[in-house]
């Protein structure tokens, strides 16, 4: 069986496209739509390589601070040795909780602490605590709107290269006169490679994003459960119980 002599000199024209040609083919536009994209991914795996050392080192004070925690007699021994543990959520939870319920337990005439506080003055301390939960939380989440920018916008600036690219080739085929494979793959060619950038840059940041989205709740979780046990131990130690 004899093979055409158009298909052998056709194959290693096929074997030589690679994504350098595909780029020489893009028009400025797609080529402007792929820089933009290269940038997002940068910033979006930037964003999930510090999101992920940051959760991964809170998680690690999280536990070390929580067991200090449980070990001590009194809710304000950590908070009365005056420690400090930066980039613990639980302790900014602990420590606003602490200077809000210190603030009650001490009068203006007087150096040391009252035995006891009112349920008023619980209640504020509560309100205290619910907002360091927030703004822990918030901390957390900071930088997560990139990664959603990137998930939801780049195939749509992919999708915008390609179209433009295709309108591109469409135009110079009707330059041309002539609308067979050799005129218009080139430019096709071209254009679908910002779709494939676009994707690119989407699949790894929804990854990024749903794992982080997910520790992220689950450390909203802890820090709502520790703040309630927190102020619960606060009602035992320093709240009367006939207040009436």
């Amino acid at each position: 069986m004899m093979i055409p002599f158009g298909l052998l000199a056709a194959a290693p024209a096929r074997a030589d496209v690679n994504l350098v040609q595909i780029w020489s083919m893009s028009t400025i536009e797609g080529k402007a739509v792929i820089v933009l994209l290269v940038s997002f991914s940068m910033i979006a795996w930037s964003v999930m390589i510090s999101k992920f050392l940051s959760m991964r080192r809170a998680k690690k004070l999280n536990e070390y601070f929580d067991a200090e925690f449980r070990s001590q007699q009194n809710v304000l021994a950590v908070y009365d040795r005056r420690v400090q543990v930066d980039g613990c959520p639980l302790f900014g939870v602990y420590q606003a909780g602490c200077l809000e319920l210190d603030t009650r337990l001490r009068s203006a005439s007087s150096e040391g602490r009252k035995q006891f506080i009112t349920l008023k003055s619980m209640e504020h301390v509560k309100r205290t605590l619910e907002r360091a939960v927030a703004q822990e939380s918030l901390k957390l989440e900071s930088g997560l709107i990139l990664l959603a920018i990137a998930v939801s916008g780049a195939p749509f600036l992919g999708l915008l290269g390609t179209v433009w690219g295709v309108m591109s080739a469409f135009g110079q085929v009707a330059e041309k006169g002539n609308a067979d494979l050799i005129t218009m793959a080139p430019g096709v060619a071209g254009a679908l490679i910002t779709t494939v950038a676009g994707l690119l840059v989407a699949i790894p940041s929804m990854f990024g994003y749903n794992w982080l989205v997910h520790n992220l709740r689950v450390l909203t979780v802890e820090l709502d459960n520790f703040a309630q046990e927190l102020a619960s131990k606060m009602e035992t130690e320093f709240l009367k119980d006939d207040e009436g």
